[in-house]
């Protein structure tokens, strides 16, 4: 039986790859107040520029369970397994309402199979795992066998990023470990992560442009270690920077690397400015925190 994969907006997957393997994407949301809009589709430019006029962050919130059982119901209704890969569990409710609404479809239709995996991160380290999953149901693989592909890319990538500033995180309770960096932040530039779904403190240089060689120093000893299969850059309303960071990464790899936009949910709660990188490996590689 084929295998539909399904994610959420935060991965922030390239359309082409989306529609190269059918995956279904199920929106999150932000909001102005009373105002409420769905992250797919919405102009980054708009949101960045609204989010700088007013004096309140906006919020953002998970997809409904209504809308996660509605895309879960159309796959079951076309004969199809599901595997539905989401943002870190400890980052967003949006694994929580695949659940419901899993159980929900499960009522109506007691012979649907879903399958539902943590990422433990967002945008394309989560992306990695989707795409990976993807490629595995393509080739004919059981939902098991996609789920498991899924689960086996979490150790094989890392997500580097360094925030122009950590207002955004702390405002929107993101922070997790990077709590201890507030009362220093005019000595440091921070190097952050995503381990075991929290973010956390990678490094602590003086610059940004250390911050950036810090991010390639450590891409390339885990490529050393573990080889490359595939790297993005990321960046939230700094095109440049990104286009920098991307450079630098091919310099390092040899190997050219998309830039890509991060959009609305991640933005607001990492703020603009922020650039980083996002990487998966042939093999395994060490996890945690660096000292």
């Amino acid at each position: 039986m084929a295998v539909r994969v399904v994610t959420d907006s935060t991965s922030y997957l390239p359309d082409e790859e989306r529609e190269r393997y059918g995956i279904e994407v199920v929106t999150l949301y932000v909001s102005f107040g009373d105002e409420s809009y769905p992250e797919i589709g919405l102009d980054n430019e708009w949101f960045y520029a609204r989010m700088d006029s007013e004096s309140d962050v906006p919020t953002s919130s998970q997809p409904s369970v209504q809308n996660m059982a509605e895309v879960f119901t159309a796959a079951v209704e076309r004969g199809e397994e599901v595997c539905g890969v989401f943002i870190s569990a400890e980052m967003s409710g949006t694994l929580e309402s695949a659940e419901l609404a899993a159980t929900m479809v499960r009522e109506s239709h007691p012979d649907a199979r879903i399958e539902l995996v943590d990422s433990r991160s967002n945008c394309m380290q989560l992306g990695f795992a989707v795409l990976e999953a993807a490629r595995t149901a393509s080739a004919g693989a059981t939902l098991d066998e996609v789920a498991a592909a899924a689960r086996g890319t979490i150790g094989r990538t890392r997500f580097l990023f360094v925030p122009h500033t950590l207002d955004y995180l702390r405002k929107g309770g993101r922070i997790g470990g990077a709590s201890a960096l507030l009362g220093a932040l005019l000595q440091i530039r921070p190097v952050l992560t995503v381990a075991d779904g929290r973010t956390e403190v990678w490094g602590k240089v003086r610059t940004k442009r250390r911050a950036l060689e810090e991010m390639v120093r450590t891409l390339e000893a885990d490529v050393s270690r573990a080889g490359l299969a595939e790297a993005v850059v990321h960046h939230i309303r700094d095109e440049a920077g990104g286009q920098v960071l991307a450079e630098m990464v091919a310099s390092a790899t040899g190997s050219e690397v998309p830039v890509i936009a991060i959009g609305a949910v991640i933005g607001l709660h990492v703020g603009p400015g922020t650039v980083g990188v996002a990487y998966r490996t042939e093999r395994d590689i060490a996890e945690g925190v660096s000292a």
